[in-house]
């Protein structure tokens, strides 16, 4: 059974599950278990439990009745974070998949020994975390 697992809700399902189909093959070698355009949902599994799950922003807001609300702006309220080998290599590879640089790979000391991270944005515009430590 699955105790937690990050949803990302995303104005672009379509864009957003090409980028996320090949960017968890690339990182972590996973495929989708579920895919289904229709109704705007996709979920991957590592080893029998879910690491992702991708929903239509629109679906969401019908099924909790916001859908006449304003989409949210401003600073990000969530991130996903990938621990790699290779920040430069993986920031390269998720560029060439449709993902936006948008810290360059840099050294991290202050946040911990060894830590080097660059971030990045989907092609829905939710922050990505690599990490090497």
């Amino acid at each position: 059974m699955d105790a937690l697992y990050p949803r990302l809700l995303v104005d672009d399902f379509d864009a957003c599950a090409r980028f996320y189909t090949a960017a968890l093959d690339e990182l972590l070698g996973i495929r989708p278990v579920k895919m289904l355009p229709a109704a705007q949902y996709a979920n991957w599994d590592h080893e029998g439990e879910c690491v992702l799950v991708l929903m239509g922003r629109a679906r969401m807001a019908e099924a909790v009745g916001t859908a006449d609300l304003p989409a949210p702006s401003g600073q990000d309220g969530s991130m996903l974070v990938f621990h790699v080998d290779d920040v430069e290599k993986a920031a390269a590879a998720l560029a060439g998949l449709g993902g936006r640089v948008v810290a360059a790979p840099a050294d991290r000391p202050e946040w911990g020994t060894g830590l080097r991270t660059a971030h990045l944005r989907d092609p829905g515009g939710n922050l990505l975390e690599l990490q090497s430590y």
